[in-house]
């Protein structure tokens, strides 16, 4: 299995990671079984998968507990990546970066995960109340003990803090977040939304990080199961399922967004049995080594054809299909 390794310290990760929120939160909590979310866990890392992904709000907390059942027998298998700065209520979401809370926070999240010692930190969002840099000197101590090996940030709202009116670049705001913790501690890694249906961090994101020896990690990396051609158009989602308030996913717009599965298909024809969301994620590698997708998953079937996509490689034929696809489209168009 190729293996990548993320920013410029020992991290060294399989080519195509785990995202564990959907065992325990945001996506049909009708089917977040523990039984069957341990047998995806176990099936990821029976085929080469070592990066899990987690965070402290996912739940809140029953993820990093689930994660810590499988760590407690084979921590030596995983890269295991945790975040911290946002606390979920009822019906809404906080950030918190104030350094007491991280530090607090850090020390929690190890007892869930039954570990001495979490390898990438990441901050999940900046607190628009504390100054990042605090944020991030705290988060730097925790390495500084042992606790944390490396550090990386979430940059998942490419238009975050747009001035109304005002054309930006995507992750304009992030990136200057990113030159400013930069300042304090190295950053790592950075996890944004990217796919082939969610392209923006191509533009400005992917190539900071590539001239940084930066890690990518690309969340949402299967458009939240669109780009696995598995999704029924009209179907419905749960409504506690974050895709039922998505704009691309209303009937219309998953009708009008088939082309781009179709697409995939083709491709995926000339390789075999390679299926849709293997040619989506082989896509993401042939990005740059820099990028390792991070698709979440809570079953074990769909966890063993991910991390099989290590080995499907794109031809440049391939390559061109997928970029002329139709742009994907949402309600907002």
């Amino acid at each position: 299995m190729e293996r990548r390794t993320i920013g410029a310290t020992a991290l060294r990760a399989q080519a195509v990671g785990l995202g564990c929120m959907p065992m325990s939160w945001a996506y049909t909590t009708s089917q977040q079984v523990g039984e069957e979310s341990l047998r995806a866990l176990h099936t990821a890392l029976d085929h080469g998968t070592t990066l899990l992904d987690t965070a402290d709000m996912y739940g809140p907390f029953t993820n990093e507990l689930l994660l810590g059942r499988v760590l407690k027998e084979r921590r030596a298998d995983v890269v295991l990546s945790t975040k911290v700065g946002l606390l979920t209520g009822e019906q809404h979401i906080v950030a918190n970066g104030r350094p007491g809370y991280v530090r607090r926070a850090c020390d929690a999240s190890l007892r869930r995960l039954q570990t001495d010692v979490i390898d990438l930190y990441q901050l999940h969002r900046a607190d628009p109340e504390v100054p990042v840099e605090e944020t991030w000197g705290a988060m730097a101590e925790l390495v500084t003990a042992g606790k944390v090996r490396a550090l990386g940030v979430c940059a998942m709202d490419p238009w975050a803090r747009r001035p109304p009116g005002r054309q930006t670049r995507p992750h304009a705001a992030v990136l200057e977040q990113l030159r400013r913790v930069q300042q304090v501690f190295p950053v790592s890694a950075v996890q944004a939304e990217l796919s082939v249906w969610a392209p923006e961090a191509l533009e400005d994101l992917a190539p900071w990080c590539a001239a940084r020896g930066i890690g990518l990690l690309a969340a949402m990396p299967l458009g939240q199961g669109f780009l696995t051609g598995t999704l029924t158009t009209g179907g419905g989602f749960e409504p506690d399922d974050v895709r039922a308030r998505h704009p691309r996913f209303t009937a219309e717009m998953m009708a009008a967004n088939q082309p781009v599965v179709a697409g995939l298909r083709r491709v995926a024809a000339r390789h075999g049995d390679a299926t849709p969301a293997q040619v989506a994620l082989a896509w993401l590698l042939a990005q740059g080594p820099q990028v390792i997708p991070v698709p979440g998953t809570k079953k074990a079937r769909w966890a063993r054809e991910n991390a099989r996509a290590a080995a499907l490689r794109l031809t440049d034929a391939d390559l061109a299909e997928i970029a002329g696809l139709p742009r994907a489209r949402g309600s907002w168009d």
